[in-house]
């Protein structure tokens, strides 16, 4: 694996967080579940990849998300917004905002709706994003910025749109094989050199009922490995208990779970992004890299449906996006300038199966909403969940 080497004061960083996590796994007795391990890397306070203050989004970082690539993304998701708006409550809560130019196009593409909401809030875990999030208001809809509220943890109550773009794939994941007889949980341990090391130990307790209940629906040869989502479901199912009126519309790449957990789908799909390279050991540089994992979207309305919320669509990126009206926003460009060119390439990106357009979905849940969404009007595929 040949992978861009990190400034000195990175990997000083790095190797602080590694500190952290060995002493953490010398506590627990020499192991831990790689969901905690995740959890560390990710979101340590002021050492973890999101808590920190390493670039993430966009050219200069690890990653590109759907709304760094055109603002025609946020135009298109503004019309499903406005409908979910006009049907309860004119509120957005946008959950894991990012560099935050998703706010700042959504609010934009509203405005030009005349359907702005009377408030965004945004959700997010680190000062070091929530800054950045500022920062990119400001530059792009200073006149809007009064409207936007930053939150510390999920509402009591609430009322209008949830959103979420690529947030459930960054939520820890517990890693398991299943066996002949027997469901082994990979965690981490350190070896002889203090090395982090995977080593598997029997699942124990809600792991355990999972994958069980896992290896019951889907067809797993011995020595499938997989992830198990956990953190997701709860997440889901708690803002069942918090959405009075809306919904909840996530976006994020996965499959239901027979797909999730197809015997072709052998090891697994944890990731890792780094210096826009994609690579599958978790264990290298903690804190510089994001860990991932896909979504089972099966998983996520089986705990959000006893929660209250009802099933309002499930369909691919692209599609969900032309049902939006992507491709009419492509078209009030002028044709063959340089903005339709780019904006041209972006949607192509956001379109094709081979990039982002099959392989992420789009999933709504919600509550007291009167008419079917918009972005589901044609090729829904609830039926596969």
């Amino acid at each position: 694996m040949s992978l861009p080497a990190p400034s000195p004061e990175a990997l000083q960083h790095s190797q602080q967080l590694t500190a952290t996590l060995q002493a953490r796994i010398a506590a627990a007795g020499g192991w831990i579940p790689f969901a905690e391990f995740m959890a560390e890397a990710l979101y340590a306070p002021g050492l973890g990849y999101y808590t920190a203050g390493a670039r993430k989004f966009g050219a200069a970082g690890d990653f590109v998300t759907a709304p760094e690539l055109t603002p025609l993304f946020a135009r298109a998701l503004a019309q499903q917004a406005a409908q979910v708006m006009a049907l309860s409550r004119p509120h957005i809560i946008e959950a894991g905002a990012g560099s935050g130019r998703l706010a700042a196009d959504l609010l934009l593409a509203l405005e030009a709706l005349g359907q702005l909401p009377d408030s965004y809030g945004i959700l997010d875990v680190s000062a070091d994003l929530r800054q950045r999030q500022h920062q990119t208001l400001t530059q792009r809809a200073p006149h809007l910025l009064e409207r936007v509220y930053w939150l510390d943890e999920l509402p009591a109550a609430c009322s209008g749109l949830v959103l979420g773009n690529e947030v459930l794939d960054a939520m820890p994941v517990h890693c398991v094989t299943w066996q002949d007889g027997t469901i082994l949980e990979k965690g981490v341990s350190l070896d002889g050199a203090g090395q982090f090391v995977w080593q598997e130990r029997p699942a124990t307790g809600r792991v355990l009922e999972e994958a069980v209940a896992v290896a019951g629906e889907c067809l797993l040869p011995p020595g499938f490995s997989s992830e198990l989502l956990l953190a997701g479901p709860a997440w889901a199912a708690t803002w069942g208990e918090r959405l009075q009126q809306g919904a909840l519309l996530l976006i994020d790449y996965g499959f239901p779970r027979r797909e999730f957990y197809h015997p072709q789908r052998h090891g697994g799909t944890l990731m890792c992004h780094y210096r826009h390279q994609a690579h599958p050991d978790p264990f290298y540089l903690p804190g510089l890299q994001d860990i991932t994992a896909h979504v089972d979207f099966t998983g996520i309305i089986a705990a959000a449906f006893p929660a209250g919320l009802e099933l309002l669509g499930y369909t691919s990126q692209a599609q969900f996006l032309f049902n939006c009206g992507l491709l009419q926003a492509l078209e009030a460009l002028e044709p063959g300038s340089l903005p339709y060119l780019k904006a041209a390439a972006a949607v192509q990106k956001l379109v094709q199966p081979q990039e982002m357009g099959e392989l992420f979905k789009v999933i709504a849940m919600g509550k007291g909403l009167a008419q079917p969404l918009l972005g589901f009007a044609r090729g829904d595929r609830s039926h596969a969940l």
